[in-house]
């Protein structure tokens, strides 16, 4: 039903293209698709391509998410445009990528809502020590990293609009930022969100990964042209709009979860209730985005603040963010690879240099960072580097923030395919350096902090199984 229709389209497309005798007029008239039918084609192609992308990447033992990204290269000039541009332009025609776009932003928008949530759900009271130098290890020592090596980095990779200040706290961010679902999701999967290593990679990845959003929107407010005062205006917003969001919306939000009116299951209050929360969601983000602020804090801030005590609206709010991951997103991957070519990437002498260095600061900084912090908090040797291993996946949230500097002109096209190559083999290293750790190395999470506890058994520890996003 999906994959015989595609080949019978895309064969007289190319047939169309390629032929060149007169006869074959009355083929291309026969074959030719309005808009809206080039639409609905390529939402078929993007999600197609997008199931067999995850469903390698699920077999070759990565996140479910790589395979969707590369799926999204691939649609781009990096492989199709490269060596089938007229089947590309034929399949992805220009009127109908900004509905595609669209779709991205909406995804997106309900994407960043789900990261509120598994905000929201993180333990920040009464956490120990251990917790907070973790946290800080691995923000501010990639952040520190990231900024000293974008400074011999700004006059050859620095975007129309970039300020330098901007710039450097920009690459700071990128090097910084772990990518929270992707790390719950990998928890998940391998069965290690009881384990104390999955619960201090979650809670510095959530610290991190706010402070990370906070700087971002900084920069953008001084790349706009905001003057001090207004970066602070903004600032001030933000700060203010997550006050009245985390305290009293969520409080109130909170005692309608425990009324009555919550408490059905008939389907039809789902139903009800789903829509008033997307169209809450998308109200957020168009608030902030009418303040200078960018949307997706404002679907974060939402998230944060849906109760996360009642059954039913749990239910209804991971509906949306699975709808969101699953059928959404892969526009969004799909418009990130029409941005950028890979193939055409120039790897000269400053290229290989500066992707050689990324990534070398990338992987060693977010390692070392929280495994030293883990060590000289009582953590032995081998749990201190899973922790450090899980932090240093980055996956689609880096590439949501890549996007946005690009979109800003705060870095170029080189140095966006350099972070892009970063944000992958990052990510992608994850598993691998796990299974080569070993499942014994596990510790439970029930131990006291700072004391030595014993190791999960190799008996009781899980088997890495496939990851997904």
């Amino acid at each position: 039903m999906v994959v015989v229709p595609l080949a019978v389209i895309v064969w007289a497309a190319l047939t169309v293209v390629t032929a060149k005798s007169p006869g074959t007029e009355a083929l291309h008239e026969t074959a030719r698709i309005d808009k809206s039918g080039h639409f609905f084609l390529a939402v078929a192609a993007i999600l197609l391509a997008a199931v067999m992308g995850g469903w390698l990447a699920d077999r070759l033992g990565q996140p479910r998410v790589i395979g969707e990204i590369c799926a999204g290269l691939a649609m781009g000039p990096t492989l199709l445009g490269r060596f089938a541009p007229e089947a590309k332009d034929w399949l992805f025609p220009t009127d109908t990528l900004p509905m595609l776009d669209g779709l991205a932003q909406v995804g997106l928008v309900f994407f960043m809502f789900g990261v509120g949530r598994e905000l929201a759900g993180m333990p920040l009271r009464g956490v120990g020590s251990q917790m907070l130098l973790v946290s800080q290890a691995s923000l501010l020592i990639p952040f520190a990293a990231g900024t000293v090596a974008a400074v011999p980095l700004i006059n050859d990779f620095a975007g129309p609009s970039a300020d330098p200040t901007a710039f450097v706290l920009f690459v700071g961010c990128a090097l910084s930022v772990t990518a929270l679902p992707v790390l719950a999701r990998i928890l998940t999967d391998l069965r290690l969100t009881h384990t104390r290593q999955g619960q201090l990679s979650l809670f510095a990845s959530a610290l991190g990964d706010g402070v990370v959003w906070l700087v971002l929107t900084a920069i953008l407010a001084v790349v706009h042209g905001s003057s001090p005062t207004g970066v602070l205006w903004n600032a001030l917003f933000v700060v203010t709009l997550a006050v009245v969001f985390l305290g009293p919306l969520r409080r109130g939000l909170a005692r309608w979860a425990g009324s009555r009116a919550v408490s059905g299951e008939a389907a039809g209050g789902d139903a009800t209730i789903m829509v008033l929360l997307a169209g809450g969601v998308a109200a957020t983000a168009t608030l902030t985005s009418a303040v200078g602020v960018h949307q997706l804090i404002g679907a974060l801030l939402a998230g944060m603040a849906w109760p996360t005590g009642n059954a039913r609206l749990a239910r209804v709010a991971e509906r949306l963010s699975s709808t969101s991951k699953t059928v959404l997103l892969p526009f969004f991957f799909f418009g990130f690879g029409l941005t950028i070519d890979l193939g055409a990437l120039h790897f000269d002498s400053a290229s290989v240099l500066a992707l050689t260095t990324l990534l070398f600061l990338a992987v060693t900084t977010k390692v070392c960072g929280p495994a030293l912090s883990g060590v000289l908090t009582g953590m032995r040797p081998r749990p201190a580097l899973i922790l450090g291993v899980l932090l240093n996946a980055r996956g689609l949230t880096e590439l949501v923030i890549l996007q946005i500097g690009y979109q800003a002109g705060v870095i170029d096209a080189r140095l966006l395919g350099i972070l892009t190559i970063v944000a992958l083999a990052t990510t992608m290293v994850t598993r691998p350096l796990l299974r080569l750790l070993g499942p014994e190395a596990l510790e439970p999470a029930a131990a006291p902090l700072g004391a030595e506890p014993a190791a999960v058994s190799a008996r009781s520890a899980p088997k890495p199984s496939s990851v997904s996003r």
